[in-house]
């Protein structure tokens, strides 16, 4: 019996089309500098989904959400956070915050090693928490907390969202903490300033301010700045960001009492 097709092969479908792509110097409907902001106001910021206890392996975790913007987190220890061998003896306990992005993250496939942008985005997050934490009550320990980027939307928004992950997972690890820790970036274009900018945003900007804060407490714990601003538009940026860390406050702290299950 003589069959029309070749059984070597997965054959397609009889019917089919080719693909429609899309060139993005085409596509009018994406924003391009010098235009008005799509979706939402200068002032307004991008949704937040937050879910907590997503990694049951973990102690504490978090996983949020802000469109383009993906992290997972995760806080480990075993009866108590990590003794240090390898150090000496402090009466003050360490922070250990580890960035990595995944590989399929970024537009173009990242390697599955750390590198320099890891290190600095640890850094910046490990700046902002370390204030809220109480160390004094872990001597010679180590809380390790371990960030995945799932998709990245920008450098300042993964520095920003990370760090509000990183203290709710904390928080819901049950540390001891002073308050949680917010964090939201602004940007300036031209004569205004848009918050929560996402990657081709703060590109256009002329400079961009990452502010992390305790809006329980109205306290600072870190401000990175990149570009040139004044010392006015600097000011305004702080401002605006800290009334809106102040309504993600509200938000992150009725997702852990809601998270929370007496014994």
């Amino acid at each position: 019996m003589s069959t029309n097709f070749d059984r070597r092969r997965i054959n397609g479908p009889e019917e089919s089309s080719s693909p429609v792509f899309v060139d993005d110097d085409e596509d009018e409907t994406k924003w391009r500098p010098g235009k008005p902001r799509q979706s939402r106001q200068p002032q307004d910021i991008r949704p937040i989904f937050l879910q907590l206890g997503l990694i049951s392996q973990a102690n504490g975790s978090a996983y949020i959400e802000t469109e383009r913007t993906k992290i997972a987190c995760a806080v480990y220890y075993r009866y108590g956070p990590r003794q240090s061998k390898s150090t000496g003896y402090s009466e003050r306990g360490r922070l250990s915050v580890q960035v990595k992005f995944a590989p399929f993250s970024c537009h173009k496939r990242r390697a599955p090693i750390r590198d320099a942008e890891d290190r600095s985005i640890a850094v910046l997050i490990h700046q902002s928490l370390v204030p809220s934490i109480r160390l004094e009550l872990f001597p010679k320990s180590t809380i390790d907390v371990f960030l995945t980027i799932i998709e990245n939307d920008g450098i300042d928004s993964c520095v920003a969202t990370g760090t509000v992950a990183a203290s709710t997972a904390l928080a819901d690890a049950g540390i001891e903490m002073l308050g949680l820790v917010m964090s939201c970036a602004a940007t300036l274009m031209g004569e205004e300033i848009w918050l929560d900018p996402n990657h081709e945003e703060a590109t256009a900007g002329a400079s961009t301010l990452v502010l992390a804060c305790m809006p329980a407490l109205n306290v600072v714990t870190n401000v990175w700045q990149n570009g040139t601003m004044s010392t006015k538009e600097g000011r305004e940026c702080m401002t605006a960001c800290q009334e809106r860390c102040a309504t993600m406050h509200s938000i992150v702290a009725q997702s852990l009492v809601s998270n929370f299950t007496p014994e």
